[in-house]
């Protein structure tokens, strides 16, 4: 049975539930996956992701044993990792404290092949394009094994730290829109096109249908992590000239993060406390009654991939509104299942609640339209199988015969 070890910031985590469904796709399959994260989890809300927490390989905490053998191994196998250390260190324009993270995740690279060795794993896949791509680049490289990205939003447009060489030394980049692929093709024109494959996220369509618009004040629903790039701010004074208005509204959003203490403080000094709810962190079973209640599905970040929010609403036949950002244009078509605008204009996102709220009982034909876009584009089950038969065409024979680049994996010293 081939062996995949999959690689992630964090996992499990609640707030990004497709990494567990890749891994029960890849697995239902007929391959070995070891769930792996480089932080630590003690706990995780959301009772689907607890069946991970026990199986999954921390990279925490630090084993002393083979803190010391990965120490010894950045020395012996320099020669073979020496381009990453020349560009860790002499190319590129990273500051100087991002060129030593870059050594000690060389170190944390070693580290983590030691790790997984004993399953000896044919191919490494990583989450995101942050540190942890680095860790995998490095630990593919000393066991001989090729490895592979998916890359969202902000990892590509915000931290795209050393992207450079992983895009050039990853098998295949997997990639959740069209935007993102132009734009990495544009910013890196030295990557060959073939390596840089879209591979979209979805939603389950089931047992979900078109909603009913209910009749009283027009209810809001903002689903996200109470982060700065998800620009809950921005959110509350637009719901500041909506009662200045006088448009009647219930604003709920769920979630939690660092930015809750001044998200409340702005709600405070706004005097939103009426018509505004921080719901906290919910599971998807909690989140499935608050879409029932919802009239518009909004969004306000800065910089996004495809949200699954929207796409959760657009499959119930929820309005939404979102900001014409990133791949975004490629879920939400404007006016036809869906409302985009200018971002950062408060006066354009007012005015597309207001449309909503006075057009509520005719947008019957735009929630068929969105439920029926995300069932063509954006339909978990089918992308899922995309995905799965990228990793597998990726962990057949013909792409795992050792070259004089990458040595065969039965390597005496590792062994």
């Amino acid at each position: 049975m081939p062996t995949v070890a999959y690689l992630a910031n964090q996992f499990p985590s609640p707030v990004e539930p497709y990494v567990a469904d890749e891994i029960r796709e890849i697995r239902r399959r007929g391959v070995s996956v070891i769930p792996c994260s480089a932080r630590h989890v003690s706990t995780v809300p959301d009772p689907d992701l607890e069946v991970f927490t026990a199986e999954t390989l921390y990279l925490q905490p630090i084993r002393l044993n083979l803190v010391i053998y990965a120490a010894f191994l950045c020395i012996l196998k320099f020669p073979l990792l020496k381009d990453f250390f020349y560009r860790s260190l002499f190319q590129g324009s990273e500051p100087f404290t991002r060129r030593v993270r870059a050594l000690l995740h060389t170190w944390l690279g070693l580290y983590y092949a030691l790790l997984i060795r004993g399953s000896r794993p044919e191919h490494i896949h990583v989450h995101h394009g942050y540190f942890s791509s680095w860790i995998a680049m490095v630990a593919a490289r000393l066991l001989g094994i090729d490895f592979s990205m998916t890359l969202h939003g902000s990892d590509v447009l915000l931290h795209p730290t050393y992207l450079d060489i992983k895009l050039k030394q990853c098998s295949f980049c997997a990639t959740i829109s069209e935007f993102n692929r132009s734009y990495i093709l544009e910013r890196y024109p030295e990557i060959q096109p073939a390596k840089i494959i879209v591979r979209r996220m979805g939603v389950d369509p089931a047992n979900h249908p078109i909603k009913v618009p209910p009749r009283g004040p027009l209810t809001m629903l903002s689903v996200g992590r109470l982060h700065p790039v998800k620009d809950h701010g921005f959110l509350i004074r637009a719901c500041r000239m909506l009662k200045n208005r006088s448009v009647p509204f219930v604003c709920l959003i769920a979630g939690d993060g660092p930015e809750r203490v001044s998200i409340e403080g702005l709600i405070r000094d706004l005097d939103l406390r009426d018509e505004i709810r921080l719901l906290g962190h919910l599971s998807q079973c909690q989140l499935d009654i608050r879409y029932a209640t919802a009239d518009l599905v909004v969004l306000t970040s800065r910089s996004e991939g495809i949200p699954l929010v929207l796409m959760e609403a657009m499959v119930r036949g929820i309005p939404v509104i979102a900001p014409t950002i990133t791949g975004i244009p490629e879920l939400v078509l404007d006016g036809k299942n869906g409302f985009l605008y200018r971002p950062g204009s408060l006066e354009d996102f007012v005015a597309r609640v207001e449309l909503v709220h006075r057009s509520e009982s005719a947008l019957g034909p735009l929630g068929r339209a969105a439920r029926q876009h995300v069932l063509q584009y954006f339909n978990r089950e089918k992308n899922l199988a995309a995905f799965c038969d990228l990793i597998l065409s990726h962990i057949s024979p013909p792409y795992i015969k050792p070259t004089t680049e990458h040595p065969s994996y039965e390597n005496s010293l590792l062994q």
